[in-house]
């Protein structure tokens, strides 16, 4: 039997040109809609397959040797900065928004959390994968901890980086700060991770430090890097474009299942 994926579709609906997150596809009405269709139809079923149905993973021989690191690999924005050169000793998650019991945790903290350890494959929207190890404390606990309000439907990455697109996506896209979201199914997923260790390390600068999102049952531009608050919304309708994300802005999927 032959399982459709959104890559699939992808690939083969459009010709790759999905792939390109350039103004030809944005403006485009043909596009727009069979990539509209695509990830109603990918969100349907991964929510058919089951709220918490697990991403594969893998074993330690099956790691990468090597993880390539994409998009923003070292932002310039002056605190990030700072908080490198301090080793990040005094940077804090924040956790708000629509949450009874706002947090601003440090990185001792996330590390003193119960975490998890996963490997899995990495899988991009440019079509290459990698597997990688990652290990961080779930996100659904800590919700939980904030006190999440009824209202909340999304949860929201703000990141470190500002960003500009890449050649590979279609050459330079306007600049804005990186950011991404998940629905509650998603951010209460048992691999939905806050991981601050990548291979048994602490995780790097080109791969996120001090700590990136690991959404297993989504696409890498899912995986938001350099994580500086969470926040609990109910729309994205204020927030830059509205599409819930940096690349969903230009014209990407806000559901980017696998």
């Amino acid at each position: 039997m032959t399982i459709l994926t959104r890559r699939s579709l992808i690939g083969v609906g459009a010709g790759g040109l999905l792939l390109s997150g350039c103004d030809k596809l944005s403006n485009s009405v043909g596009a727009n809609d069979f990539v509209a269709k695509a990830e109603s139809a990918t969100y349907g079923w991964q929510r058919l397959i089951g709220r918490h149905a697990l991403a594969q993973e893998f074993s330690v021989a099956d790691i990468s040797p090597v993880f390539k690191p994409n998009g923003s690999t070292n932002p310039k924005d002056d605190d990030y900065r700072r908080h490198v050169d301090e080793g990040f000793a005094n940077w804090r998650l924040k956790i708000d928004g629509l949450v009874r019991k706002p947090m601003a945790l440090s990185l001792a903290d996330l590390r003193a959390l119960p975490a998890r350890t996963q490997i899995t494959r990495h899988d991009c929207v440019e079509g290459w994968s990698t597997i990688g190890q990652w290990t961080g404390p779930q996100l659904g606990p800590l919700l939980k901890a904030a006190g999440l309000l009824p209202t909340a439907k999304y949860i929201v990455f703000h990141c470190a980086d500002t960003y500009g697109g890449e050649i590979s996506k279609g050459g330079a896209q306007s600049t804005g700060r990186y950011y991404e979201s998940v629905d509650l199914v998603d951010a209460f997923h048992p691999q939905t991770i806050i991981a601050h260790t990548m291979r048994g390390q602490p995780l790097d600068v080109a791969h996120g430090a001090p700590c990136r999102m690991r959404i297993e049952r989504q696409l890498g531009y899912k995986q938001a890097k350099y994580v500086m608050r969470i926040e609990a919304v109910d729309s994205f309708a204020k927030m830059e474009l509205g599409k819930g994300g940096y690349w969903e802005d230009r014209g990407y999927e806000w559901y980017a299942g696998i």
